[in-house]
């Protein structure tokens, strides 16, 4: 594997690639790599001959500074982790070489998508992902690129932005990892003691209760009330919101039916995590 820093470079040894004909897949994370990603690498592994990986924790989707300095940084354990899986390159930027002038001063806009659920939480975090998603894939124009549905609104923001911006990229989205518990696989799990880890499976149970409860004909009213009825059962636990969606995060009406996407967000400890299912009434 090989690992590359410059953008420049990856863009070249990437244009190579292509020019012999070889497919590429890109996984973009933040680094901290786990079995989630792990699971985008063997999606990408199996549909193209090349496939990038970028670590990049990225100052402009935070709206935290101390979420950010906490945010776990191994490059060295990321880049063994990426081998291990099947990367072919990995692009590991500094913040300076993404953003050589600073702050960027043109941002890409994520529109409505972008102040709803965890836009509403995080002022500003969908235009700071949408606009480091932008340059990932300007940087190595991927046939496709991987996302998992854990972070679910960043899947349907991602997938709107390539398609309004007319870019003939592939967006793949790969299913949500999960501990026997049912949390979901995520590297700010690492943070939790062991005590919040076991109360962090109260998101999951959760959704289980709003997929049962909507599939029972449940108003969505009364989908949400049951699933912030079992986070607040959970003394660690404190809920942001709840919500019932359709697949593209449009509030549907009652009675529902169809396909939906059941949203979850809560602080458990000192922890933020978020999760969804897919449901159907």
């Amino acid at each position: 594997m090989r690992i590359i820093d410059e953008p420049g470079d990856v863009t070249a040894t990437l244009r190579a690639e292509r020019a012999a004909g070889r497919s590429v897949g890109l996984v973009p994370t933040l680094g901290a790599l786990h079995q989630g990603h792990a699971s985008l690498v063997a999606a990408a592994r199996a549909a193209h001959d090349v496939v990038v990986l970028s670590v990049f924790v990225n100052p402009l989707q935070f709206d935290r500074a101390d979420d950010l300095a906490r945010y776990p940084r191994d490059l060295e354990a990321d880049a063994a982790f990426a081998a291990a899986a099947g990367v072919d390159v990995c692009f590991a930027p500094s913040a300076h070489q993404m953003y050589p002038g600073g702050e960027p001063v043109v941002r890409v806009d994520p529109g409505r998508l972008g102040g709803v659920f965890e836009g509403a939480s995080r002022p500003g975090h969908f235009s700071g992902v949408a606009t480091v998603v932008t340059k990932l894939l300007a940087l190595t124009a991927p046939d496709a690129a991987y996302f998992g549905e854990k972070d679910y609104q960043q899947l349907v923001i991602v997938r709107r932005l390539t398609a309004d911006l007319s870019m003939p990229i592939e967006i793949v989205g790969c299913p949500t990892v999960r501990e026997p518990d049912g949390l979901a696989v995520s590297s700010r799990n690492r943070r939790l003691s062991p005590r919040e880890r076991s109360a962090a499976a109260v998101l999951h149970r959760a959704l289980v209760e709003g997929r049962d409860a909507a599939a029972g004909g449940a108003a969505r009213a009364e989908v949400e009330s049951a699933m912030a009825k079992v986070v607040g059962s959970e003394p660690l636990a404190t809920l942001d919101y709840v919500a019932v969606t359709d697949p593209v995060l449009e509030i549907p009406g009652d009675p529902l039916s169809g396909r939906l996407r059941l949203l979850v967000a809560a602080e458990v400890g000192p922890v933020r995590l978020i999760d969804n299912v897919e449901a159907s009434a």
